[in-house]
């Protein structure tokens, strides 16, 4: 409990200073574009995280969990699982990159409804390598529990990427916030792997030659479950704006877009100690019992903490908009009450959704998210015909209740 507490602690003053840089981006990418312009960069980071997501599927859940199991038993005991994850991202790009650049075109047709965006596909695939450099280190120090190492290098490399983004976006107005969209995990990868050239685990016999078959397959395991998330929910985010833009128009659209940004930053906090404390401390565990252990110990601590900060964050609501956007964005106000109790059960079911990621049970992770990324679409789908703009929250609400009873009442089926 302790640890947790500490955990949190440590990985929330990581998150104050992404939600930080995060809401001063946005504040920009508001003055310089309005609301059309922050629902277009909604659909360049769907973009950027679908091809990271399956760029970063060998070098993450994977890495964090076999790292933390083998650990402390040196750093030729963790090389196997690294160079397994390093080959799969190789393969993964010498198969993404050409394929991505090949049909740019009809992406950026699909996504922005204007093939002349293809540069910003372009970008981003370009980008990839140092994308997957920046999740594979962070990945190895969160394996190894090092968290003092992970804040002050998360910290570092959120501020100066930050900053690069933000001086495009002045420099170049809509082009330059989709521009830095596009860039921002590659330059953080860039910066991570600067700080980190001197790390002991980073030594030249660590990562050469190849890594045993059982590395390849679990690894290839988290590939699909990453890949399946990757996919799943930015293609159900780029078909709800779809949706929004089609039903109510860009503005609105971008008003939705406002308010869902909020929600990805302050759930950061909760989310970010999940993925460093939350993740190996089940890898670390077997058999249902403990696992409902571990999940109410961690309750304790997390649904107070994301229910306080979106009561908070729905009563500064109007200010949170005068602070981070302009006055474009204030029919926004009126969308914050389901999104923020969308968000808390959202929290809650993912504390019964992790032990898939630990327990490496592909086949129900990989089900439970494109069944549900499809049940999202569907019924926001229905109730924007129903309720309007409003109807994509009351959307994700539902969604959410529906995904917390089934992974409460399956937990046993993936907790073996």
């Amino acid at each position: 409990m302790k640890k947790l507490l500490k955990v949190t602690a440590m990985t929330g003053l990581l998150t104050l200073v992404k939600m930080g840089m995060g809401f001063v981006i946005a504040k920009v990418v508001a003055v310089y574009t309005g609301p059309t312009g922050m629902a277009m960069l909604g659909q360049v980071q769907s973009v950027v995280n679908s091809f990271n997501g399956i760029i970063n599927s060998p070098v993450s859940n994977g890495v964090v969990r076999y790292t933390a199991e083998y650990s402390e038993r040196g750093y030729d005991s963790c090389s196997s699982w690294w160079k397994a994850s390093l080959h799969w991202v190789l393969l993964l790009a010498c198969i993404l990159i050409p394929v991505g650049f090949f049909f740019a075109p009809e992406l950026s047709d699909w996504i922005f409804r204007d093939p002349d965006y293809n540069w910003i596909i372009y970008i981003v695939l370009a980008s990839l390598p140092f994308t997957a450099i920046g999740t594979l280190i962070t990945s190895i120090i969160n394996g190894q529990q090092l968290y003092k190492q992970y804040v002050a290098l998360g910290m570092i490399s959120a501020v100066l990427s930050g900053l690069l983004m933000i001086i495009l976006i002045i420099y170049y107005n809509l082009r330059g916030a989709l521009m830095a969209a596009a860039l921002q995990s590659a330059l953080i990868g860039g910066i991570l792997l600067v700080l980190s050239l001197k790390q002991p685990w980073l030594r030249f016999k660590y990562w050469y030659g190849r890594a045993n078959k059982e590395a390849y397959k679990e690894i290839g395991g988290y590939i699909l479950m990453a890949s399946a998330t990757a996919l799943a929910l930015p293609i159900s985010l780029v078909l709800l704006r779809n949706i929004l833009i089609s039903k109510v128009g860009w503005e609105l659209a971008g008003q939705w877009q406002a308010v869902w940004k909020i929600s990805e930053v302050y759930l950061g906090v909760c989310t970010m100690a999940l993925s460093a404390y939350y993740l190996p401390r089940l890898s670390t565990i077997s058999g249902l019992e403990a696992t409902r252990r571990e999940i109410k110990n961690t309750a304790k601590i997390i649904l107070p903490l994301v229910s306080l900060m979106a009561i908070c964050v729905y009563f500064l609501r109007d200010v949170a908009i005068s602070i981070l956007f302009t006055e474009e964005f204030r029919q926004a106000r009126n969308l914050f009450a389901i999104q923020l109790v969308g968000d808390v059960i959202k929290i809650a079911s993912w504390l019964y959704a992790f032990p898939m990621l630990a327990r490496n049970a592909t086949k129900w992770f990989i089900s439970t998210e494109l069944f549900f990324s499809a049940t999202f679409v569907i019924l926001s789908y229905f109730f924007i015909n129903q309720f309007g703009v409003q109807g994509a929250n009351v959307g994700y609400l539902v969604n959410y209740i529906l995904y917390l009873i089934f992974v409460v009442f399956n937990l046993k089926r993936f907790s073996n």
